[in-house]
């Protein structure tokens, strides 16, 4: 029997959600790939738990938040929203604060993650990190 791929990905989710590197390691396919918001593509299984490492200490309080989900073969297609504290020159101050409507595709294979891809608006997100940047 085929592993489900919503309990995939929402356990991916889970793991995400919760910080847990090793989670995310676990549900990892050999050849993960992820690919961000705005296209850019990293492949290979140590450079995302690495880029993984880098997001949540930058965004240590981040949440995933699905409302809606959908599987044809195996691709599952997540759609939700997304909040997290930017942990900045200011620390996770309010004004840190980013939250935006979200969705993700995945791509399942042997009840593994072999792709993560976001689709979300970044222009709020990255005028706050260039906000906090400046700050002194």
């Amino acid at each position: 029997m085929k592993p489900d791929g919503i309990k995939v990905a929402r356990a991916f989710v889970g793991a995400i959600n919760r910080g847990s590197l090793t989670g995310l390691s676990k549900l990892m396919a050999a050849g993960y790939t992820f690919v961000d918001s705005r296209g850019h593509v990293h492949s290979g299984r140590r450079k995302g738990i690495e880029g993984w490492r880098h997001f949540l200490a930058m965004f240590p309080d981040y949440r995933i938040r699905v409302t809606h989900a959908l599987q044809h073969g195996s691709t599952v297609a997540l759609f939700g929203s997304t909040s997290g504290t930017y942990k900045g020159r200011r620390g996770p101050v309010r004004a840190n604060r980013i939250r935006m409507t979200a969705a993700w595709r995945a791509a399942i294979r042997d009840g593994r993650v072999r792709l993560w891809q976001v689709y979300a608006d970044w222009t709020e997100g990255l005028r706050i990190i260039d906000e906090d940047s400046r700050s002194g």
